[in-house]
């Protein structure tokens, strides 16, 4: 893990452990506030109070995320953080959690090869703590690697698992795979941390 320095409105989600509706949003929508134009990153919705999800940011979605107060953000992806994202994490005081998974590696190739378990538990360890919400989960497109690590998330909040592939497919569309399903299916939980009481699945 790669991390580096510096240190909105929630859902409210409702009992059955259903997505929030009307996502993931394209990119192609936004919002127009006076002068300003609010375009969401691709795929970007919300995962649960203070957690979000994307592809990759760019320019012309640093309005809008900067309109979610973020403090963090996880980037699954190896390459090296571009230079203008960083210089709005610097403006902003977003601290950066970079896990490299390579998507071609372990999700194009044939034979398929075992997604880097340790490193989506390491991720979820920084989306459970509270400390670093808001934080945006990122990848390239939003959909392979962040779907792995939020639907490891759902299993953790007791979602079923065809509620957990309902999700992932929304996102994944015609790019769904059955290796990250039955990964998700196949991630163990019961050492992970509990969910904070923050998150809308939680006993108050």
């Amino acid at each position: 893990m790669r991390v580096e320095g510096f240190e909105g409105k929630p859902y409210e989600a409702s009992g059955d452990h259903s997505p929030p509706p009307d996502y993931p949003f394209t990119g192609e929508d936004s919002e127009i506030t006076g002068e300003g134009l609010f375009v969401p990153p691709l795929n970007f919705a919300m995962v649960d109070n203070g957690v979000f999800r994307s592809g990759f940011p760019d320019s012309t979605n640093f309005s809008f995320l900067q309109s979610l107060g973020l403090r963090s953000i996880i980037n699954l992806c190896p390459e090296t953080y571009p230079e203008a994202n960083n210089e709005f994490l610097k403006t902003n005081a977003i601290r950066l959690f970079q896990f490299g998974i390579d998507g071609c590696k372990y999700f194009l190739q044939e034979p398929f090869v075992n997604i880097p378990e340790e490193t989506i538990r390491e991720a979820l360890n920084v989306v459970l703590d509270v400390k670093n919400h808001p934080v945006l989960i990122h990848c390239k497109r939003g959909k392979h690697r962040t779907g792995c690590v939020v639907g490891c998330l759902r299993k953790l909040q007791r979602w079923c698992l065809s509620s957990i592939f309902v999700e992932y497919q929304r996102f994944a569309a015609a790019k769904a795979r059955v290796t990250d399903q039955r990964f998700i299916e196949r991630f163990d939980v019961s050492n992970m941390n509990d969910i904070p009481i923050t998150f809308s699945c939680s006993k108050r």
